[in-house]
């Protein structure tokens, strides 16, 4: 079976999305519709702007998904899923391509997350550091002896593993998770504590724009993050949603998932490779690779 993944936020870069821009018309108009949703030219930013505009989570956020889903739009009828799955954001990018939510009404959506994100870093010192080469066991071992907010927030790969919180008790989490023999506990710019209790008040919000919104069932199954496994049901795909904001990215656990329900191959739709890179983490023979647009 094959599968198509989307990638989240860290996958930008200054140009994305421009040789989709200039050699597709379809692409074209739907970076300019894009524009006119957001009330700003993202494109701007995208194609030109610089490394600090596009890393405000009110710019990356969309961007990635515009990449992401303009790209699978462009492919046509060269892109048939039978399983996806999204990173993080790259979920929404993920239910725009098997049905489930419309461009303009997953593009509103993601912006709203955006905004509701960056506003709940806002309101407290926080941030995220990824901890490489110990048990996941341990991870979550350490995180739960700490006083003050510190969770297991991505799980992306095994042996990879990054924790979320206040910044006082991300700093104790490293400290201590060096001495049990992390190779590294490294502090990630992040504007905030994604994937945390810290990040209730934008859980709420999302949770009022997704309730608003119509979801229509997929046109194949989307593997989410809080379960890992494969869902259909449209109401259950927006509580996960929701739930998604405070609750981990089993990356690791939706890998393993897709590939014991049949996954044969991965293709990657979006910026970089890194959901490809991961793969090879759990199966280094895996074929992976990146969606691309044919240009005569």
């Amino acid at each position: 079976m094959k599968a198509y993944v989307f990638p989240g936020q860290g996958a930008q870069f200054v140009g994305m999305g421009k040789d989709l821009y200039d050699n597709s018309d379809l692409a074209k108009d739907l970076f300019e519709k894009a524009n006119d949703i957001l009330g700003f030219r993202i494109t701007d930013i995208m194609f030109s702007g610089t490394d600090e505009e596009l890393k405000q989570t009110k710019v990356t956020q969309p961007a990635i998904f515009l990449h992401s889903v303009i790209l699978s739009k462009v492919l046509g009828d060269d892109f048939k899923p039978e399983m996806v799955a999204g990173h993080s954001l790259g979920e929404l990018s993920a239910l725009v391509a098997n049905g489930v939510l419309s461009f303009e009404d997953g593009l509103k959506l993601v912006s709203q997350r955006a905004l509701a994100m960056q506003k709940a870093c806002e309101a407290e010192p926080s941030t995220m550091a990824a901890i490489l080469s110990l048990e996941d066991a341990v991870v979550e071992e350490v995180c739960d002896s700490i006083d003050g907010v510190v969770v297991a927030a991505n799980y992306n790969c095994p042996g990879q593993l990054v924790i979320s919180g206040s910044v006082p008790a991300i700093d104790k989490a490293c400290e201590i998770l060096l001495e049990k023999g992390a190779r590294r506990a490294l502090k990630l710019p992040v504007g905030g504590a994604f994937h945390s209790p810290l990040m209730e008040p934008a859980r709420a919000e999302l949770a009022a724009a997704i309730e608003a919104t119509e979801f229509s069932t997929p046109t194949c199954p989307v593997y989410q993050n809080v379960t890992a496994s494969a869902v259909l049901d449209p109401a259950e795909i927006k509580n996960n949603l929701v739930a998604q904001l405070t609750a981990p990215v089993r990356w690791t656990q939706t890998m393993q998932q897709m590939i014991a329900d049949g996954c044969s191959s991965v293709t990657e739709v979006g910026p970089g490779k890194v959901l490809q890179g991961l793969f090879k983490k759990v199966d280094r023979a895996f074929p992976t690779e990146s969606a691309a647009l044919e240009t005569a």
